[in-house]
């Protein structure tokens, strides 16, 4: 039993370093003076709202509301 504990410990540093090796980098490419990423979304774009501001406005004035303890206490 003693003898396989330094293998378990040699192979959980082996993964820990393998795992350390096997990331790339986040970055977004550039090109001179233009982001080439992704375009930004507006939140009401998408999903519920389907480009109704007001009513994305209006439920983010609900969800703080509903926020506020004293207004829950009551």
């Amino acid at each position: 039993m003693k003898a396989s504990i330094p293998y378990v410990i040699a192979a959980v540093v082996v993964a820990t370093v393998l795992a350390g090796c096997g990331e790339r980098p986040q970055v977004g490419k550039y090109e001179q003076g233009e982001y080439a990423g992704k375009a930004d979304q507006r939140p009401w774009d998408g999903g519920t709202f389907k480009g109704d501001k007001g009513a994305w406005e209006q439920a983010q004035r609900n969800r703080i509301r509903t926020q506020n303890e004293y207004k829950r206490v009551e």
